[in-house]
């Protein structure tokens, strides 16, 4: 009976002493699991946190370039502005040079039979003196007019193609074909702006319209995405016009 007390306290005692490790090692895998998926949420979290500032940083770049592409756009209307208006004083004067020269110049009322407000002369573009023939002259004047006076575009396109048809041979045509390109560029008539814009490029190499028709080809070019074409036209007009403003402007694009 001893005997077997005694092998039952021997027994008992190991049987528990074995289970201990086991409990043990549970407690530590549990603890260790818990801090595995706690490190995991924490790099869940920073993650997000990471992508957020990504996506604000992107965001802001974005802006950034927006804002830089609308500076550049009103850097280039205000440039068109005052060349514009260089233009007209150009005009007003080569009118008067031209009064005098046929004896008008001691009365002001012959002004009223050659507008001043016009912008563009054959003269500045070819070189050849204003054309002598009177309907010509009133053609393209009133075609001018409809642009810079009574600002009615959708008159000014049929007035200009009606003129190019009806004097080929004018000195003013080069400054037709640009008008009609302008005013077909600001209606988005992209095709049939670059026509007129490439009619002045190819064939009227002296024009002072050139420089900004090649620059206005590269505009054309990157609105209707074609990059590798605009970067060709912008540095057409840098290696052609260095010194001008279509070339600074190029450049910015570029």
């Amino acid at each position: 009976m001893r005997k077997t007390l005694l092998a039952i306290t021997l027994l008992v005692p190991g049987a528990a002493l074995a289970q201990a490790p086991v409990s043990s090692l549970s407690d530590s895998s549990d603890s260790l699991e818990q801090r595995l998926a706690t490190i995991e949420r924490m790099m869940e979290a920073r993650q997000g946190a990471q992508l957020d500032m990504m996506n604000q940083l992107n965001s802001l770049q974005q802006d950034v370039s927006e804002l830089r592409g609308i500076t550049e756009e009103h850097e280039y209307r205000l440039e068109q502005v005052l060349q514009r208006q260089r233009e007209i004083y150009q005009e007003i004067d080569r009118r008067f040079s031209q009064l005098k020269q046929q004896g008008g110049g001691s009365s002001l009322s012959g002004m009223q039979e050659v507008p001043t407000s016009t912008v563009d002369s054959g003269s500045s573009d070819s070189g050849s003196a204003y054309s002598s023939n009177l309907s010509e002259n009133d053609a393209y004047d009133r075609a001018i007019a409809l642009v810079l006076e009574d600002k009615r575009y959708d008159a000014a396109i049929p007035a200009f193609e009606q003129f190019i048809e009806q004097f080929p041979n004018s000195s003013y045509l080069p400054n037709a074909h640009y008008w009609l390109g302008q005013l077909q560029f600001a209606e988005q008539e992209y095709s049939a702006a670059r026509q007129h814009f490439e009619t002045v490029v190819d064939n009227f190499p002296e024009s002072n319209k050139r420089a900004d028709c090649i620059l206005k080809l590269g505009v054309i070019a990157s609105e209707q995405g074609k990059t590798a074409d605009a970067e060709t036209y912008y540095q057409q007009v840098i290696e052609e016009y260095p010194d001008s403003t279509e070339a600074n402007l190029a450049k910015q694009r570029l």
